[in-house]
């Protein structure tokens, strides 16, 4: 298992999450930079976005030799505890980017 930068070995978001955000930034993202970015292997993302695909959170089109995704917001989240709520709901929250200048530091809340 892998560390964060802080040395604890876990994270607050699957692998999954992180590729969907990766995806939703950049839908024509190559998934070797996308694994670069996340730090897991390109065969790992490869079968993410194949899982995503097939429970219908993505949609793959081929463009030439690229490929173009496109991410199904509405899709309920999987698990019951988040019954109700759908996947776009969670791509907005952690989409949000810190206003320029921001300057709080990692530990304030």
């Amino acid at each position: 298992m892998s560390t964060t930068s802080s040395g604890q070995g876990w994270t607050f978001l699957t692998n999954h999450t992180q590729v969907l955000l990766g995806i939703a930034r950049d839908p024509n993202v190559r998934l070797r930079d996308l694994a670069e970015h996340i730090g897991i292997t390109e065969r790992a993302v490869q079968r993410i976005v194949a899982d995503l695909t097939e429970a219908g959170f993505l949609e793959r089109t081929s463009l030439g030799r690229r490929n173009h995704y496109v991410i199904k917001r509405k899709r309920p989240m999987r698990h019951p505890a988040q019954l109700g709520h759908d996947i776009g709901a969670l791509l907005d929250l952690l989409e949000l980017e810190e206003p320029v200048g921001a300057t709080n530091s990692p530990d304030s809340p």
